[in-house]
């Protein structure tokens, strides 16, 4: 078995507005074993990319961790100090966002912020920077890496500035490479050869990748694992397999149904009914009871706590615990 590289364990992250508490990440697990892919999935506001900058802790100003543990190599990082943590960004784990316009600095050439990243987080001097900026170009993909060193980010492409993103996420070498939706902003064809260049990148480095996105077909066939999260909670787990052929939680099931696929090109999609949930006025049940057609009195009282349905597959739905006491005639 793989060595786990990170653990989340019950992280609560809560925002705190003039509103109310706004509970973003609600008790949410997981493993990620080195040298593997874990994709994130769910609609906006599911909590996804808070678990992200929960583990980067760049959390903005008013959010918070507000319990849990999140273990790297058996270290809890939210007690680590500021300088373990600059120290643990970059050379331990680093972070790719969606929008690389807005994540790099149109006043500094790509050079000076490659470079940037290098000195701050290697032993290299400039001349030794300088020269890791021009590899990591070219192993990314880029043409004339020279040339590009010198430009400023907007005399680059989308797909371009993403590579240089993932470049800059690379360059320390890291264990961990967190991507937050990074193909949402770039065109279909441009997707496809940023999502090749990661797999071929974490099978050359051998790191380990959490992918977020809200888009299933992204990580239908480059995660070991996929992660299901509505209403800042994991309502399933499992692989690829598990999740597009097996789905046992309603969430999920709506969610496959609302994609266009070969089988349904024909038919009229199926969204999923209602609105997103309000994350300051949380349930007492399932996150997703008031949008599912399937919900039981339990569903509206009492959140469900997660069921193996299968091997290496789990789910936090009702109806399987009804499903399992039919079985057995309980019921």
């Amino acid at each position: 078995m793989s060595e786990k590289i990170l653990e989340v364990k019950n992280l609560h992250t809560s925002f705190f507005t003039d509103s109310g508490e706004v509970k973003a990440v609600n008790g949410v697990s997981f493993n990620l074993e080195a040298g593997k892919i874990l994709g994130i999935v769910g609609e906006s506001g599911s909590g996804k990319s808070v678990t992200a900058y929960s583990i980067m802790q760049i959390l903005a100003g008013s959010g918070k961790v507000i319990d849990g543990e999140i273990l790297y190599k058996g270290e809890n990082i939210l007690n680590y100090n500021a300088a373990q943590m600059r120290g643990f960004r970059g050379k331990c784990c680093s972070i790719i966002f969606q929008d690389p316009m807005t994540s790099l600095n149109p006043t500094f050439t790509i050079g000076n912020q490659l470079m940037e990243a290098i000195l701050l987080h290697t032993d290299r001097n400039k001349e030794q920077a300088f020269d890791r900026a021009k590899e990591m170009l070219e192993l990314v993909g880029v043409n004339e890496p020279e040339k590009r060193l010198k430009q400023y980010p907007h005399e680059l492409s989308g797909g371009m500035r993403q590579r240089v993103m993932i470049a800059m996420a690379l360059a320390s070498e890291p264990d961990i490479l967190i991507a937050d939706e990074p193909t949402t902003a770039l065109d279909v064809t441009i997707q496809a050869q940023i999502l090749e260049l990661m797999q071929d990148l974490q099978k050359k480095l051998g790191m380990a990748i959490i992918l977020v996105t809200h888009d299933l077909g992204v990580i239908a066939g480059m995660c070991d694992e996929i992660i299901v999260m509505y209403g800042g909670r994991v309502c399933e787990r499992g692989n690829a397999e598990d999740i597009f052929y097996h789905p046992a939680h309603e969430y999920t099931k709506g969610l496959l149904r609302s994609i266009p696929n070969a089988s349904n090109m024909k038919e009229k999609l199926i969204p999923i009914g209602g609105t997103p949930i309000n994350l300051l006025n949380m349930p007492a049940g399932c996150a997703f009871c008031t949008r599912c057609d399937e919900a039981l009195k339990i569903c509206l009282e009492e959140k469900p706590q997660e069921e193996l349905v299968g091997e290496g597959h789990y789910a936090s739905c009702w109806m399987n615990v009804k499903k399992q006491l039919s079985a057995a005639g309980e019921v």
